[in-house]
């Protein structure tokens, strides 16, 4: 099931996907993770707490599921979870290159990923992804292009994805930085054989950071489906971290201020897919709520004004300690 023709009919739950950057590997920058992973944070701990959220995504309606090859054992934790589930014929995978993981299964490694984009990067990542999810795989992503990195001028990268695409795998990419909406333009004008690239854009949104709102809205205009990836701001929008705004409506609407975060989220017109990087049940209940919130003019409208310049927001992103 091709990704492109599955996310424009997703409604309610299917709404939401489920990302897997939490629970592949024993680090990440997700604030309160002490208190949401087993310990220790063996492979076989975090396998298990995969299938589960796994199980539990599944019997609530969610279809996309989210990874890549530098969340450490993730996709291996995936295909995993796929072959023990054969009735899940109706779930789509994607997954991303472009970082390689290199914690060696340690929160406390002073790098856990480092990223390259280029084409003998791809073969082998390609080659990596397609061994454990062979088949499976619907939707291959560059992981974090920026301008910076020049991928997306990079002709040798671009023919591999073309060719790719070829074989039915769909193509897309994911933003990260302040300069989001600059990389999601660019990639809207690569085209190869007179058909464009990249069917899928994936890029942080949140009412921190707001600012590649008009460029998704294109993106979205083009054809594009939009997955919002960090919509609870690495955990700054859930729970006692989350502004009064946020808990305030949770309140009112007896949810919790993650769920008020994804809502907001799911309300913009350009969303198809939004994530939820829950790393226990409870916090993906919580997160699946937003499926069934309907947020008011006046509560977007206030959410609007609790915008991060962009350098301010990567700034404090990039501050937040992997643990």
């Amino acid at each position: 099931m091709a990704f492109s023709r599955f996310t424009p009919a997703a409604t309610g739950t299917a709404r939401i996907g489920l990302g897997l950057a939490a629970v592949g590997r024993p680090g990440y920058i997700n604030l309160g993770r002490a208190r949401d992973l087993p310990a220790p944070r063996t492979p076989e701990a975090l396998r298990a707490r995969t299938h589960q959220l796994l199980d539990a995504a599944h019997a609530a309606g969610v279809r996309y599921l989210d990874t890549a090859r530098s969340y450490g054992r993730a996709e291996e934790f995936l295909a995993d979870w796929l072959t023990g589930r054969p009735e899940a014929t109706d779930v789509v995978v994607g997954s991303k290159w472009g970082y390689t993981y290199t914690a060696d299964w340690r929160a406390d490694a002073d790098v856990h990923e480092v990223k390259d984009h280029g084409a003998a990067t791809f073969d082998r990542q390609w080659a990596e992804s397609r061994a454990l999810l062979g088949g499976r795989l619907d939707l291959y992503q560059i992981h974090s292009a920026t301008q910076d990195s020049r991928v997306l001028a990079d002709p040798a990268v671009l023919d591999r994805l073309a060719g790719l695409a070829d074989t039915g795998v769909d193509v897309g990419l994911s933003t990260s930085g302040p300069r989001q909406a600059e990389t999601i333009r660019a990639a809207l004008e690569i085209e190869r054989g007179g058909r464009p690239l990249f069917r899928t854009v994936q890029a942080t949104y949140n009412v921190l950071e707001q600012s590649a709102a008009p460029a998704l809205a294109e993106a979205h205009a083009a054809g594009r489906t939009v997955i919002v990836k960090e919509a609870l701001a690495n955990g700054r929008l859930a729970g006692a971290e989350a502004p009064g705004e946020l808990r305030e409506v949770a309140d009112a609407t007896g949810t919790g201020p993650d769920a008020v975060a994804l809502a907001a989220v799911l309300a913009q017109p350009w969303t198809g897919i939004v994530l939820s990087g829950a790393a226990t049940e409870e916090q993906l209940a919580d997160n699946l709520a937003a499926a069934r919130l309907r947020l008011d003019a006046a509560h977007l409208d206030a959410f609007t004004r609790l915008a991060e310049p962009p350098d301010a927001y990567w700034r404090s992103r990039s501050a937040l300690p992997w643990t």
